[in-house]
């Protein structure tokens, strides 16, 4: 009988995986014998990250230059991608999150910019792979966005509404497409050891006139599991939404913190 978490014979796109919780969630589908399409701008970190996955398996894993900045190029490389492979099984729609600063000093058009980036370059990928999906009767699209969904945070203010925003899109999607044997799901991560959290770190440590010791530490003391998370543990979290083992898991907007948003 196949493990209810094996993903052989599936193709999974991930979104942002030349780095941190992309990287990590490409690592394990190709572990539970995905063939893996990873996306991303960076050309150098592309050819690494397919390099670790040919290791892993000998699936004919791809990767893929896209740069979310640019919408409608984006729009464009994920039809062509999606019509190329026939059929894909599984998205993680994943990119870094807007720079840090609050609500009020942020102009309209980083508000503007960070939709584009995230939500709007989601749907693309997403309209772009739901029909091989609804053909096939197995989709799985997973969004990775922030525990800021739920509460948000200081100095996040660009960032804490686009988050917002891709989890009622996610809720809406997870009632449109499940019919068709389609999840739609949110994964919210606590505060993980990525290059994301590490520049976060270090810029309020600048502008608080703090160590970046320091200001983990204040981090850390909020989270109950008195540890930061590490991408591979929400990569494992993201294995299992996508998984069988997740067929009835849908529409809902999952923490992976270490508990800090229950302990709020």
């Amino acid at each position: 009988m196949n493990s209810p978490f094996s993903l052989e014979g599936k193709t999974a796109v991930v979104c942002g995986a030349t780095q941190g919780i992309g990287r990590a969630a490409a690592l394990e589908f190709a572990r539970a014998g995905a063939r893996v399409v990873i996306v991303g701008r960076n050309e150098d970190g592309l050819a690494k990250v397919l390099g670790e996955l040919q290791g892993i398996s000998g699936a004919a894993h791809e990767s893929v230059k896209a740069d979310f900045a640019d919408l409608d190029g984006t729009e464009r490389i994920a039809h062509e991608t999606a019509q190329r492979l026939g059929a894909v099984h599984i998205l993680v729609n994943n990119t870094g999150g807007p720079a840090a600063g609050t609500a009020i000093e942020a102009r309209p058009r980083d508000y503007l910019a960070a939709m584009s980036m995230h939500l709007g370059c989601a749907q693309a990928w997403t309209q772009a792979c739901a029909p091989s999906m609804r053909e096939a009767g197995y989709g799985r699209i997973i969004n990775i966005t922030s525990t800021s969904v739920f509460t948000p945070i200081k100095g996040l203010g660009v960032s804490n509404t686009v988050r917002a925003a891709m989890a009622n899109w996610t809720k809406t999607l997870a009632s449109e497409l499940g019919r068709f044997g389609i999840t739609v799901n949110n994964v919210m991560p606590g505060f993980t050891k990525t290059a994301r959290l590490e520049a976060l770190f270090k810029g309020k440590a600048s502008r608080g006139g703090m160590t970046v010791e320091e200001v983990e530490e204040g981090a850390v003391a909020t989270i109950p599991a008195g540890r930061l998370g590490d991408a591979h543990e929400l990569a494992l979290a993201i294995l299992f939404l996508a998984s069988p083992a997740a067929s009835y898991v849908n529409g809902v907007n999952l923490p992976v913190d270490g508990g800090r948003l229950a302990a709020q």
